[in-house]
């Protein structure tokens, strides 16, 4: 769930409600219904592919035993995660990765976010797959490029 998270920057309760009829893995998609009733195509890449794949091969059947759910991600019972439940596994994976500071699955979508900008990605296909409205919402990501802008400029810059 967290690879997926930080790979398509989808948002925690996107990400929960996420049903596995919208999960195209033959062409590295999902269907995502975001905020308002929004449909969105998100992609996402080969490491997610090889990993949502061995967990629908082996990770899903085994906590579903044989009982239906439409859901991609599941508890125990088969039913939906909750966002407190994911927002309590996502807080102990961090502490055991020695992260002391909190962490939020908000935090993910803005990493995810962030470094698709600071990678050179257009912001326009940043806000399409966050599923803003606005282009301003997805600008408050810039903040890290307008950073290595003036950065650069100190560094090379005759006059910086």
């Amino acid at each position: 769930m967290l690879l997926l998270l930080y790979a398509t920057g989808l948002r925690v309760s996107e990400l929960i409600s996420l049903e596995l009829a919208n999960v195209r893995l033959d062409s590295g998609y999902l269907r995502v219904i975001g905020k308002g009733d929004v449909e969105r195509m998100v992609p996402f890449g080969a490491k997610t592919h090889s990993t949502l794949a061995d967990y629908l091969c082996r990770g899903r059947p085994s906590l579903l035993k044989n009982r239906p759910s439409r859901y991609l991600f599941i508890t125990t019972r088969a039913t939906p995660m909750s966002r407190v439940r994911f927002w309590q596994i996502i807080s102990a994976r961090a502490r055991r990765e020695g992260i002391r500071k909190p962490i939020s699955p908000h935090m993910v979508r803005h990493s995810f976010a962030t470094h698709l900008l600071a990678g050179g990605a257009d912001l326009r296909v940043v806000q399409m797959m966050l599923g803003h409205a606005d282009i301003a919402t997805t600008q408050i990501y810039t903040h890290v490029d307008e950073d290595r802008l003036k950065s650069a400029h100190r560094a090379f810059h005759p006059r910086g």
